[in-house]
């Protein structure tokens, strides 16, 4: 389902006095644009979205790409990846001190983060974890994986918390926890899904010390070893990546708009542990996840769960 959005009623707020201009419909679209281009499964969840949230859901998957790019893609016109992220962060600050910005990204997550009262600091461990990407590879523990996780995927679940908001029995503070397990499942989802594919960029995100456990070594990895070592090590992770989405379900509910859309966000990223069971855990050959056509009865099956709850 395509959600069709008339960017001209995305209304900025009042610029406050000295505060310049906030954003247009065009800063909004650009958005839309590279969250399109970068990620299928966000971009079947967000569909489910009340239209009015979109493209401030939008803004806040842009502002993070961007800097994802800057470090895996290209950093052209500037010296080093390191440069092009310091930017980055100098351009966010810049931005909610001056209240404007150059850049069409900021300028509607900028908007986006004073409608909903997002805290500027939520973004802040983002910045710290992109330029842990430029050096760290590997992960001695899971504890360790966690930390770069607070800051990689983190404040996008507590961003979206603000932008759904919660329930009037409930608070935002009371919704976070929930919202930090949906953004580990996803990402430790997506883990294991790419380990191949990270591989190739220099990265590993399984733990060292789980490697180890189960005797499986980098140059089984190297390799494309799909031994019962490997199964077992990937089994592990899994269940782990369960709990957490275990736990993220239960306070789907706390929200006050948008549970749908994160329900179905929930089902379709997990579906992607389903897939790879189902390759046999041949994470070498191919890229797991779910089909078009399985996308929708997730998405109908997230439909039933949020009116039963």
């Amino acid at each position: 389902m395509e959600v069709n959005i008339d960017y001209r009623r995305v209304n900025p707020l009042p610029a406050q006095p000295g505060a310049g201009r906030i954003a247009s419909a065009s800063d909004y679209k650009v958005c839309r644009e590279i969250m399109r281009k970068a990620s299928k499964n966000y971009s079947t969840a967000s569909n489910y979205l009340p239209a009015e949230l979109l493209p401030h859901v939008e803004a806040l998957y842009a502002l993070m790409r961007v800097g994802d790019d800057r470090v895996d893609v290209s950093h052209q016109g500037f010296d080093s990846p390191v440069e092009a992220i310091d930017h980055w962060e100098h351009t966010y600050w810049q931005a909610f001190e001056r209240g404007d910005s150059p850049h069409p990204v900021l300028r509607a997550y900028l908007d986006t983060s004073l409608r909903f009262g997002i805290p500027s600091e939520t973004m802040a461990p983002y910045f710290r974890a992109m330029r842990e990407d430029l050096t760290v590879t590997r992960f001695p523990t899971f504890q360790d994986l966690l930390h770069y996780m607070d800051g990689s995927a983190i404040p996008v679940g507590r961003a979206m918390t603000y932008i759904l908001g919660v329930r009037s029995t409930g608070t935002v503070e009371q919704a976070l926890p929930g919202a930090d397990s949906l953004s580990i499942a996803m990402q430790l989802s997506n883990f294991w899904r790419d380990i191949a594919e990270d591989w190739c960029k220099g990265r590993i995100y399984l733990p060292q010390e789980d490697m180890q456990f189960f005797d499986y070594h980098e140059n089984d990895l190297a390799a494309g070893r799909l031994t019962p070592k490997f199964i077992d090590l990937l089994e592990f992770q899994f269940e782990r990546t369960e709990a957490f989405y275990k736990r993220a379900r239960t306070s789907v509910r706390l929200l006050a708009k948008g549970q749908w859309a994160v329900m179905s966000a929930l089902e379709i990223y997990r579906a992607i542990l389903t897939d790879i069971r189902s390759r046999r855990y041949n994470v070498f050959a191919g890229r797991a996840g779910a089909r078009p056509w399985q996308k929708a009865g997730l998405v109908l099956k997230a439909y039933w769960q949020v009116r039963q709850s």
